[in-house]
């Protein structure tokens, strides 16, 4: 009660509530309101502020105030007795908790999911006060500018891709959508693998290993335990015992209604990767926004918390007004918008169901725009590789005049007029091979009406050395 620098550093170590006794803290909260408006602590000045709130009589008066600031011990020790209150208000709530969950079990029309929650709910509030002891509420998620620019992992290998074309980056989800039956959950595994060390690279792209996997399998999991037997034998039985965890089945509840579960299971089964399959089966209300939103809480949640997140999703259903072939947008994505739009990556996978050859295309991008990529799944080893017919490079090498990138973006889109923005992202593919040492451009008649556009691209020829 005397000194400043006591109050201070126990502020931010209790609540009001951590208090056994309703009067302590009742004198508690004078104390705090005092030291905030710099007046003295003293017993006379909290006697006086209590005496003004009508308060005095209710904690004892004058006189159990002043015994209990000569009752205090040395106020360099604050901080430890602070954390033997807060301690047993946390062993207190959690056996109130008990007590009142045994209650309510008694009672026959009690619903025993409604009792896990709330048991649930009680327990993450007690880790997260145990684990931010000290730390106040305001100042949790808090650093300085420097810290938060040059902190953010921009630096860090993605997960899945390169850092020019990053399909999975790290601290953020990736999305893989589309129909059912076109290998989203065959993409999916061989990530996930790769992700394991059984794989080095999906795609053509490098994946980076993760320490443990979380797979939540929710939508039908013997169909996707048979998928997933496709790339495994027996010699991979130690990996999947020692870094693979599945989830099989409907989750306690979803993940809106409670969005500290996702972090929870992460951290539970000890997985720096989650991967949600499906969607569907994790959102009670997938076209509500608020829904969505607290959705994203949970995934944010996880992704501060060190979980890398791989989601499954699915798209809006075919309506004749819709080209089976037209090209996909982040609309055709099923749901609420506030879904992609707290996604790092988004994949759609086009193609009809059980067809082996499909088209990814990449509709939200980290760095640079992966694909359109042909794709072929071989449905019986359940691998999938890129269609080396539509490579930029094969394209280049087959070549010998060379290409120009609206001759490029005809070849990718299989359109003879592609758009401006295709042959955009075509001049850039041939950017990419030229500076890699692949190919040579030339630039084409100065003053075209396409500017650069009209510049030649030539495979380069490897000379053999004997």
């Amino acid at each position: 009660m005397h000194h400043a620098e006591s109050i201070a550093e126990v502020r931010e170590l209790l609540d009001g509530t951590d208090f056994y006794r309703p009067a302590h803290e009742t004198i508690w909260c004078a104390l705090l309101q005092l030291h905030q408006q710099g007046n003295p602590t003293d017993p006379i000045a909290v006697s006086d502020l209590l005496q003004r709130q009508g308060d005095l009589t209710r904690v004892g008066g004058a006189s159990a105030v002043h015994a209990l600031a000569h009752a205090s011990v040395a106020s360099g020790s604050a901080g430890y007795y602070a954390d033997i209150v807060a301690r047993t208000a946390r062993l207190r709530r959690v056996q109130s908790a008990g007590l009142r969950a045994a209650q309510l079990a008694s009672d026959p029309g009690s619903a025993p999911e409604e009792l896990h929650t709330a048991l649930e709910d009680t327990l993450r509030t007690e880790r997260e006060r145990a684990r931010n002891a000290g730390t106040s509420r305001l100042d949790r998620y808090v650093s300085d500018g420097w810290a938060f620019v040059t902190d953010t992992g921009a630096e860090t290998e993605p997960l899945w891709g390169t850092p020019e074309q990053t399909a999975w980056a790290a601290g953020e989800s990736l999305m893989i959508v589309g129909p059912p039956g076109v290998g989203k959950t065959t993409l999916a595994h061989q990530v996930i693998l790769a992700r394991l060390g059984v794989y080095a690279a999906v795609l053509d792209l490098p994946v980076a290993e993760s320490r443990r996997v979380l797979y939540l399998a929710m939508d039908r999991p013997p169909q996707i335990a048979k998928a997933l037997a496709r790339h495994l034998g027996p010699k991979d039985e130690p990996t999947l015992r020692d870094r693979l965890r599945v989830w099989s089945g409907p989750l306690p509840t979803t993940l809106d209604k409670d969005p500290h579960l996702l972090a929870e299971l992460a951290a539970a089964h000890q997985a720096d990767t989650v991967v949600i399959d499906s969607m569907k089966d994790a959102v009670s209300r997938l076209t509500e926004d608020e829904a969505a939103i607290a959705y994203n809480n949970a995934r944010q949640h996880a992704l501060r918390e060190g979980a890398q997140l791989l989601e499954l999703h699915h798209q809006r259903k075919w309506t004749g007004d819709t080209p089976r072939d037209q090209r996909p947008v982040l609309d055709r994505v099923y749901g609420s918008t506030w879904f992609t739009s707290g996604a790092g990556s988004v994949l759609f996978i086009a193609g009809e169901s059980g067809d082996p050859a499909v088209k990814i295309h990449h509709l939200k991008m980290v760095t640079g725009e992966i694909g359109p990529l042909p794709v072929i799944h071989n449905h019986q080893r359940g691998t999938s590789y890129v269609e080396q017919t539509l490579d930029p490079l094969a394209l280049l090498q087959a070549s010998p005049e060379g290409m120009t990138p609206r001759e490029l973006a005809a070849h990718l889109t299989e359109e003879p007029k592609p758009s401006r923005a295709d042959v955009e992202k075509a001049r850039r593919k041939l950017d990419q091979l030229a500076q890699a040492g692949h190919a040579e451009k030339s630039q084409g008649t100065a003053g075209g009406a396409s500017g650069g556009q009209q510049a030649t691209y030539r495979a380069r020829r490897l000379v053999a050395v004997s």
